[in-house]
């Protein structure tokens, strides 16, 4: 009998028509993977073949538009989920009412964060790193099943750490390898990645929350490697490592797998021809493997990024690591054709060139209110930060010649100075983007751009008083949410607090005047934050109204385990004033 491995993973809920759905599942063995839900909506797959894993991604038809339904899954007929003796309760798919009342929309809930470290604590009645922020909101759901919970939750990264492995998979690690050789006690293959999924989304209460809402995910760094795609050097650094051309196919293909098909539609599944072949093919570990290897070799093969549509929300994840242009004197964040991919969506749907609109024209004019942009990496950085990285990105590239362009690589690769600041080419073009998107006809009420990376949480507001064209009437805000569960060093938090400050905008300002850096064209000031320790943030949308609020996971002085503390609320509104917050 075919047992269940890893899942199920509810991912795709179809906003369009509110009828379908996907269910992620790993089985033990070959078999049929059947979904079949009380209301008698269900769907069918057969399992697919990668590295003597058993995958299958299930689409599931004939919801009711505005419902909920419990469902099971079986593997050849037999029901492998929910487990025998659940403390939870049954999970459910939730189908949004597409042609609601348009002057009574319902909330869209999007809840996100990043940077989950998923070893659990040796002492079971002590985590060394405090309170998992998705076990503690799955927790929350579970005792209160008909409270409001996430529409979608978005995962902004780092889902799983290549390179810092915990006791357990180091014990696993070490049966199959030597440990002295590199790269030692981080994964090596994808048979070790397999283990790092497992030990994350086996986790019972991290189970039964995926199983029940939907999620979107993008990789980070540590879904690869600490910095991955720093820079040119660095590349060249890690393509020399023996080692490399292992962890770097693996980790593309089990984040294909494991993370990226279940972002995508079942239209979009339809039209993937590496989805086909490896559905079609007895085994598609080589078919996956060479896909692999070429989009590490060209940023431009694949995309990575992708856009979902809530009603009338509209995300737009973008990969802000495979994506990257490392060639200095070229260097980017985007390739110009994800560039412009990211444009044309956004745009779309909004009118035409930016301007206020006429009197045809409405607020509401577009096809959508509010726009997310999911980027694992902030786009509005504390300001010293910001500055640092704009100087070496300047220094690096020679502007203050060899011998500074030398010491400024080896700070860029130490320092981890790689975010948007680090390509001022594409932190303009990102910010232009928003502008132009801000200030067109129909013009979202919000642009919201969701980050993680940081270790802390905080929001940040563009002051577009000195921007040279028109500033966008949207209300923009750049939202910072991590870790959900990892280490807060006192270090970090010193360095985040001095970034913010007064005094490190004035150090950041001489790092810029040696750089030889242009002065900037946009600013900003943090209205929130910085807040530190495992942390969720949660965008209720409605209308044209946007709330944000903040929760983190405290330990409960009671001894009642752990529970979500708010530690922000905040509303805003409309389509935004030009030059103001």
């Amino acid at each position: 009998m075919a047992g269940l491995r890893l899942g199920p993973l509810l991912r795709h809920v179809d906003w369009e028509t509110g009828a379908g759905a996907t269910v992620w599942v790993e089985a033990d063995r070959p078999c049929e993977a059947e979904v079949r839900c009380a209301d008698g909506a269900g769907g069918t797959a057969r399992t697919w073949r990668i590295a003597d894993h058993h995958y299958a991604l299930i689409p599931v038809s004939g919801l009711r538009p505005g419902g909920e339904t419990a469902y099971r899954v079986l593997l050849d007929g037999e029901q492998v989920w929910p487990l025998p003796d659940s403390p939870f309760p049954d999970s459910t798919i939730r189908t949004p009412a597409p042609g609601a009342d348009p002057t009574d929309p319902a909330p869209v809930r999007v809840a996100f964060g990043s940077c989950r470290w998923a070893a659990p604590p040796s002492d079971a009645s002590h985590d060394p790193v405090g309170p998992d922020a998705l076990d503690t909101l799955a927790q929350a759901l579970a005792r209160a099943p008909e409270a409001p919970r996430p529409d979608v939750l978005v995962l902004l990264g780092d889902q799983v750490y290549a390179d810092e492995t915990s006791t357990e998979t180091r014990r696993w690690l070490a049966e199959r390898r030597d440990l002295s050789e590199p790269p030692g006690e981080q994964v090596a293959d994808y048979e070790e990645y397999t283990r790092l999924y497992y030990e994350s989304w086996l986790d019972p209460e991290v189970r039964w929350l995926l199983s029940t809402v939907p999620s979107c995910m993008i990789f980070d760094d540590h879904d690869v490697i600490d910095d991955w795609n720093t820079s040119e050097a660095w590349q060249r650094r890690m393509r020399a490592t023996p080692w490399w051309r292992e962890r770097i196919l693996s980790g593309l293909m089990s984040y294909w797998v494991h993370q990226h098909l279940g972002n995508l539609s079942p239209a979009e599944l339809a039209a993937d021809p590496l989805y086909a072949e490896v559905r079609a093919a007895e085994d598609g570990t080589e078919a996956l493997r060479e896909f692999a290897a070429r989009a590490d070799a060209d940023p431009g093969y694949t995309r990575w990024s992708y856009r979902r549509d809530f009603g009338r929300t509209r995300l737009l994840m973008v990969d802000t690591r495979a994506a990257r242009v490392l060639e200095e004197g070229r260097r980017a964040m985007l390739t110009d054709k994800e560039l412009a991919w990211v444009r044309e969506q956004a745009m779309e749907g909004v009118g035409g060139a930016p301007g206020l609109p006429g009197p045809e024209e409405t607020e509401t004019s577009g096809s959508y209110d509010h726009l997310l942009l999911g980027t694992s990496l902030p786009w509005l950085l504390p300001h010293f930060v910001h500055d640092v990285e704009a100087w070496n990105a300047s220094v690096c590239g020679g502007r203050r010649g060899g011998r500074w362009a030398r010491i400024a690589e080896d700070l860029r690769q130490r320092g981890d100075l790689e975010h948007w600041a680090a390509f001022p080419e594409s932190f303009d073009a990102l910010t232009d983007t928003i502008a132009t998107v801000g200030g067109a006809p129909g013009a979202p009420a919000t642009i919201s751009v969701l980050s993680g990376d940081v270790h802390h949480a905080y929001v940040a507001t563009p002051d577009w008083s000195r921007w040279p064209s028109r500033p966008p009437r949207s209300q923009v805000r750049q939202l910072t949410c991590s870790p959900v569960h990892n280490s807060i060093y006192a270090s970090i938090r010193l360095g985040f607090r001095f970034g913010w400050s007064a005094a490190g905008r004035a150090l950041g300002r001489a790092f810029r005047r040696h750089g030889r850096v242009p002065h900037p064209r946009l600013s900003w000031h943090k209205t929130g934050g910085p807040w530190f320790g495992n942390q969720l943030m949660t965008l209720t949308l409605r209308g044209r109204t946007a709330h944000l609020r903040l929760d983190q996971a405290q330990s409960d002085p009671s001894g009642g385990g752990a529970r979500l503390v708010t530690a922000l609320e905040t509303d805003w509104a409309g389509q935004g004033v030009p030059g103001g917050s």
